[in-house]
């Protein structure tokens, strides 16, 4: 297995890629999702699909073995529907591409990154910074956001579970 793709899904998408060999970040970044006036959430599911499918074909010349997700929380409202959903889409684009989905509950996520179960987003930004500064240097282009270290979590965690 060489490379993993890390996702922390919601409306504004974190995502990571990670080199399992040489246990390290490739690149991050977010991909926002979220709804324009009159948008439906269907349209936020298309463009997510398309989206991630154009990340297949950019990074079709690498070996990505897997692709790990934060599991959502079934707790009812929006943001739940919205994460459901995209785990649907994720397990079958993986189902077309033959490749293994990996999804982490939150807590076990926290836990490994941060040391504890409740770690706040704060807390697992700082937990991220030395990844994402070895990949991008001390000025990175864009600032960490809670979404993209949880992606970059993610991805550390499964090449963690599945090395």
């Amino acid at each position: 297995m060489r490379y993993i793709l890390g996702l922390d899904v919601s409306s504004k998408v974190g995502w990571a890629l990670w080199d399992a060999q040489k246990d390290k970040l490739v690149e991050s970044g977010v991909q926002d999702f979220t709804k324009k006036r009159g948008e439906s959430s269907g349209l936020m599911f298309l463009k997510f699909r398309r989206w991630l499918c154009e990340e297949f074909v950019r990074l079709c010349g690498l070996d990505i073995a897997l692709i790990a997700y934060e599991a959502p929380h079934h707790k009812g409202g929006a943001a739940t529907h919205i994460c459901v959903n995209m785990a649907g889409i994720i397990e079958a684009q993986c189902e077309l591409m033959c490749i293994e989905p990996a999804p982490v509950h939150s807590g076990t996520l926290k836990k490994f990154a941060a040391g504890h179960g409740k770690a706040s987003k704060e807390d697992m930004v700082e937990a991220a910074k030395p990844y994402h500064l070895a990949c991008y240097g001390e000025e990175p282009l864009q600032p960490l956001t809670h979404d993209e270290a949880d992606a970059i979590h993610v991805a550390r965690w499964a090449a963690k579970e599945y090395a």
